[in-house]
């Protein structure tokens, strides 16, 4: 399925980083344009990765780990830190409750050269990572925090650390001022702001007055994230907060060529990729092949792009079976067959512009550790806070 020569940015070239500039840049990385693909559990692998990377520089984080398990060399877990050979810088994210384990992971990523840069998870708001005290409930134990941030930085030496978080845990118990200060002061190179509190998951909208607020509280580049749907969000968001870069998740789903939107816009330009469902299907049954590349089994890869499918295909239009029959294919042949059965000519949808992407929830509580609100100077590891042996 050879792509059109109009809409050629599809195919991709792999863009290189400079060396750094006067506008942002990670340790001896320059950033141009200054995008970071957020780290989605299931989705940004090496084969995803490398399909938005083709699009446009940048900083393309794999998948979260925990660092109990890296530290245990959990299976799992270090397929997830893979890495391509011309991946560069290699970004990885860790998440972890306590500061001597997370050092030790660190320690070994430095060791064994795993990755070029570490960025540490304070935003994640499931249950299974909040009830341990960790993910956007950690910031709320300062000492804690600042411990757990300054302990990965020295583990780290070249390396450079960066955080990622949240406003807070509710409106009522907010951190990301102070917790911005208390990165900053451990060493952190930079903080990306989630503009949401953990209750909200990723209901409303998000607040982009909260990262204007973190911009002017820290001399640290300050990176915004949420509700980038288009290129033209990430401008909207960087001239109204002053905010030195942007952080795309949900945004990409089925769509990395937003990448070479936002390296075009933040270049000046105003083109934006808008491909026919037939391109589109193109770059589907090329993601299907790297993730088979990747996981070395055809029926592993096919089973695991399913959950793409809907991604691509939104707003498109597409029969309900024919969406269900690519949902349950289970070769590249039978992938392929139905791909084929696609209007090629179908113009994209313009109406989904600026919509929202994957998933989408109400607010809810945050599970927490019993009695964990109650002192936030308290810098005591949670008993079981890290899960032993766990992959992801």
């Amino acid at each position: 399925m050879a792509l059109p020569a109009r809409h050629a940015i599809l195919e991709g070239v792999t863009a290189t980083l400079t060396e750094p500039t006067a506008g942002l840049s990670l340790g001896r990385f320059g950033v141009d344009p200054p995008v970071v693909l957020a780290p989605m559990a299931g989705v940004t692998n090496v084969a995803f990765r490398r399909l938005c990377r083709e699009q446009g520089a940048g900083i393309y984080v794999c998948e979260m780990v925990m660092t109990r398990a890296l530290v245990e060399r959990n299976p799992k877990t270090l397929r997830m830190i893979a890495f391509g050979a011309e991946e560069r810088p290699r970004s990885l994210q860790l998440y972890g409750v306590d500061p001597e384990t997370t050092a030790a992971a660190v320690r070994m990523i430095v060791d064994e050269d795993l990755a070029d840069h570490i960025d540490l998870n304070f935003g994640c708001s499931v249950p299974r990572v909040t009830r341990k005290g960790g993910g956007a409930a950690l910031p709320w134990k300062r000492r804690l925090f600042g411990r757990l941030i300054a302990d990965a930085v020295t583990a780290a030496g070249d390396l450079p650390v960066t955080v990622k978080m949240r406003k807070g845990i509710d409106d009522d118990h907010l951190t990301y001022v102070e917790a911005g200060l208390i990165a900053q002061d451990a060493g952190a190179a930079w903080v990306a702001l989630h503009a949401r509190t953990a209750a909200e998951r990723y209901s409303g909208s998000a607040d982009w007055d909260a990262i204007a607020a973190l911009k002017q509280a820290l001399d640290v580049p300050v990176l915004g994230n949420g509700d980038i749907w288009e290129a033209d969000d990430a401008l909207r968001m960087m001239r109204t907060t002053g905010c030195d870069g942007v952080v795309i998740g949900r945004g990409c789903l089925g769509r990395p060529w937003l990448f070479a939107d936002l390296a075009s816009a933040m270049r000046g330009g105003t083109e934006r990729v808008l491909p026919r469902l037939g391109e589109v299907a193109a770059v589907m049954s090329r993601h299907a092949r790297l993730l088979v590349e990747w996981m070395g089994v055809e029926a592993d890869g096919v089973v695991d792009f399913r959950k793409h499918v809907a991604w691509y295909l939104k707003g498109f239009p597409v029969g309900s079976d024919l969406r269900r029959s690519m949902a349950v294919a289970s070769s590249l042949a039978e992938l392929d067959g139905l791909l084929g059965e696609l209007d090629a000519d179908a113009p994209y949808p313009t109406a989904i512009l600026g919509q929202p992407r994957g998933r989408t929830n109400s607010p809810g509580r945050v599970v927490l550790p019993e009695g964990w609100l109650a002192d936030r100077d308290d810098d005591a590891v949670p008993e079981g806070a890290e899960i032993e042996g766990s992959g992801g």
